[in-house]
């Protein structure tokens, strides 16, 4: 058998009295993908920045990390500074998650890519330079001398995740760590990342490391799988075994709480329903509690009529608009009380704008958006704090949303008081039972954003949209950045809340499979403008539009 190109052994990390990763251990060969798989906090991020001798100071690791490249072989663990210079950016290369906060936001793109290779390779500035446009090319960007010459901020998220897969590939690397390219991308754009990827890793025969909590993604690119819970291995094999025969409850349980076409109506089953079954009852998924039934009526409680929001482009020299950017061109529907009306589309196709516009946080330039009968496009600024507690907005980022600086009790508190919802000597126990309504601790009040994890702080903001006892509720990619078993607590908790309280959603999402589970029905988004629009089964199983096709094809496990 082949030396392989890494091999981990009895890999522990600890900090002060903590042990983050418990003795992983796996080998990849040369040319072959290793899913890592697990939720947050599983140790999936650690292992990949104890190979890339990037943990932080504090840590205390423990075992071996050997690459072998080029007839050599390295220990990761006793490396140098001088060693890591070699090393890093050219026999070992990596794609973060977010590619923003990777890229300098000051300097332009083809010098960040043109220094990597400079680092690395015996050539001048000119050759660096038609390297990087070259390397612009292979990961298939437009125009790639354009973009040479642009910052990360004038390229969108697909477009500077393929940079970030261009700068850790131009030196061909002999190990490649992705971890979670594209959780924040699109399903078509995340097609087009990973199939680059595999393009690239055939013709240089790299070692690739893929990071995801996504099974179905993992299907489709790996080789073998190494399933990570609380920083201990689940299992480790081929992706084939794994997937079609898993042994370990959690890995039946990962795979068990993605949305999917059998389990739409039904409650989503979490992790825990899992490890806590006993011996009887592991082998059963539990999908067959349905969810509490909603009542649907054929009345309206919103009404869109040929809605525009248009964003000046151009101006002449008096100022006067000449050209404008539709953000949402002639956009009309109907989302009846009770039901969860699924808006999906890719990046930039209007769905935000939409929500925004809604709220009466970006002007309408033309068109009417009837909510119980008042036309809020022509609503006066002083009567928005009235329609606000009727409708209310659920974000994608549930840290940024949340003030740093308050405590949970008073973030909840604060609506409560500045719309007269409770008596001032009952703010605490209303505020008390909205943690309790999402399923958080009494401890919860005197605790901040930074002290909960990211299925919590989601929790909390659904609480406080819930304050004001809204009849509608937007959520805007609310569950978009969550692991699949937190996603599944969410979704679970959102249809809960619906039927308790008669709310209505528009539930906006990018992730067909999550908005198929939740919607009664769907609009396809695509340039500012709905494509198609019908029941969500109708819609998702048996599209007439090229587009809609186009996103379902893309979904991973299709």
């Amino acid at each position: 058998m082949d030396t392989p190109v890494l091999s981990v052994d009895s890999l522990q990390i600890a900090f002060a009295d903590f042990t983050a990763v418990k003795d992983i251990h796996f080998q990849l060969q040369q040319g072959k993908t290793l899913a890592v798989v697990g939720e947050s906090g599983s140790g999936k991020s650690l292992t990949a920045l104890a190979v890339m001798g990037l943990l932080p100071k504090q840590a205390t690791v423990s075992g071996s990390i050997q690459l072998h490249v080029a007839g050599k072989q390295h220990n990761l663990l006793t490396a140098t500074i001088k060693d890591w210079q070699q090393l890093r950016g050219n026999r070992l290369g990596m794609v973060f998650q977010e590619p923003m906060s990777s890229l300098n936001p000051v300097m332009k793109i083809g010098r960040q890519l043109a220094e990597v290779i400079l680092t690395h390779k015996q050539v001048d500035k000119r050759t660096a330079k038609q390297q990087a446009i070259e390397w612009l090319r292979k990961v298939q960007l437009p125009h790639p001398e354009k973009i040479y010459s642009r910052y990360p901020h004038q390229l969108s998220g697909g477009q500077k995740q393929r940079v970030m897969i261009a700068m850790a590939m131009c030196n061909h690397p002999a190990l490649l760590i992705a971890d979670e390219p594209t959780t924040a991308l699109d399903v078509t754009v995340q097609k087009e990342v990973i199939a680059l990827m595999q393009q690239l890793q055939q013709e240089q025969g790299t070692a690739m490391i893929f990071i995801t909590h996504d099974l179905a993604l993992a299907a489709e690119i790996a080789d073998e799988i190494l399933v990570l819970y609380k920083g201990e291995v689940m299992e480790y094999g081929s992706a084939q075994t794994i997937l079609q025969s898993p042994k370990h409850p959690y890995t039946k349980a990962l795979l068990a709480c993605k949305p999917s076409e059998d389990n739409k109506g039904k409650r989503l089953p979490i992790v825990a329903d899992f490890l806590e079954a006993d011996k009887a009852r592991a082998d059963v998924l539990l999908t067959d509690t349905p969810q509490p039934q909603v009542h649907t009526a054929d009345t309206p409680i919103l009404q869109v009529n040929n809605l525009r929001v248009w964003f000046t482009e151009h101006t002449d020299w008096l100022g006067r608009p000449v050209d404008y950017f539709k953000a949402v061109d002639d956009v009309s529907f109907t989302l009846n009380k009770g039901e969860v009306l699924g808006l999906v589309g890719e990046s930039g196709c209007g769905k935000s704008t939409i929500s925004r516009s809604l709220m009466g946080l970006l002007p309408v330039h033309q068109g009417q958006v009837i909510f119980n009968g008042e036309d809020l496009a022509a609503l006066p600024h002083k009567e928005w704090p009235r329609i606000r507690r009727q409708i209310q907005l659920i974000f994608q980022d549930p840290f940024a949303s949340l003030n740093p600086r308050m405590t949970i009790g008073d973030m909840l508190m604060e609506p409560l008081r500045m719309h007269n919802i409770v008596p001032a000597n009952e703010l605490k126990k209303e505020a008390q039972r909205l943690l309790d309504l999402v399923h958080l601790p009494t401890d919860s009040m005197k605790r901040y954003p930074h002290q909960f994890s990211g299925g919590q702080r989601q929790r909390v903001g659904i609480a406080r949209a819930l304050a004001l006892r809204p009849q509608l509720v937007i959520c805007d990619e609310s569950v978009s950045a969550l692991d699949v078993s937190v996603q599944a607590q969410i979704l679970n908790l959102l249809k809960e809340l619906q039927a308790e309280f008669d709310l209505s959603y528009l539930f906006i999402s990018h992730d067909l499979s999550v908005v198929h589970y939740i919607s009664d029905r769907v609009m396809v988004m695509q340039a500012g403008k709905i494509v198609e629009a019908g029941e969500a089964t109708q819609v998702l199983q048996q599209p007439e539009n090229d587009y809609t096709k186009r996103l379902i094809a893309a979904m991973p496990g299709r």
